[in-house]
């Protein structure tokens, strides 16, 4: 299997292969955290008015629309895109559309590069993403590691490293979770979650985004009806 390692939108649009979407803060934390408590599928979308629009006319999948502009819930969201937020909500049996401006934007742009499979993912899933993506028959020639960052234009420590992370597991090595989390704790973009100037970033969703390999399941992309669906796959 080639892998390679590819960084924000730009990248994201060129993919080939297999593809892995990386969006620590916050996105695929919060999806991982709504699958576990319950949800049924989680519809991506790259914008907010896509979102809203099906809402308005396929009702039946957006039982929630969750997600963020720099950092906020939109207007006519039923949540932000906060793992902390998300871990208090009952999401037993709901459809969501998730909307946020780097990891849904990514996945959007890799599906319409033709990627196939697709898995959204994050430091919570990594292993058990790993673990799928080599349970796929047949194998993937290639996978593309997409680290889609500061919304999707700026590189962030903490997709890099979970980029990193994800190829190291593929290639058989298991690297030290807590090495990881120091590195990240001691980058410049945690420092926005205990500010109390931008309280849309609460603290405790770092804390649950560096809790690596916590869930068993990865969470696999297909397209349908014209819709990029993600659900859980690889329960243990």
């Amino acid at each position: 299997m080639e892998i390679r390692i590819g960084s924000l939108s730009r990248d994201a649009s060129e993919a080939t292969g297999a593809a892995l979407v990386i969006d620590v803060f916050r996105a695929f934390t919060t999806a991982a955290i709504a699958f576990d408590r319950g949800a049924e599928q989680i519809t991506l979308v790259a914008e907010v008015e896509e979102a809203l629009e099906i809402r308005r006319n396929s009702p039946a999948i957006a039982d929630i629309l969750m997600g963020e502009v720099d950092g906020r819930r939109p207007e006519g969201f039923d949540y932000g895109n906060s793992p902390y937020e998300a871990s208090s909500v009952d999401f037993a049996g709901k459809s969501v559309v998730q909307s946020t401006r780097a990891g849904t934007v990514g996945t959007a742009a890799a599906g319409a590069a033709g990627c196939d499979p697709i898995y959204v993912t994050s430091f919570v899933v990594a292993g058990a993403t790993a673990q799928a993506l080599l349970g796929e028959d047949p194998l993937p020639g290639r996978v593309t590691i997409l680290a889609m960052g500061d919304q999707g234009v700026n590189r962030a420590d903490e997709d890099e490293h979970c980029a990193m992370y994800l190829r190291n597991r593929l290639e058989g090595r298991n690297p030290d979770p807590e090495a990881l989390r120091k590195l990240i704790m001691a980058g410049g973009a945690t420092q926005k979650f205990f500010d109390d100037a931008q309280p849309q970033f609460h603290p405790r969703d770092v804390g649950l985004a560096l809790e690596v390999d916590r869930y068993p399941f990865a969470m696999r992309v297909t397209r349908e009806d014209g819709l990029l669906v993600a659900r859980r796959t690889g329960l243990s």
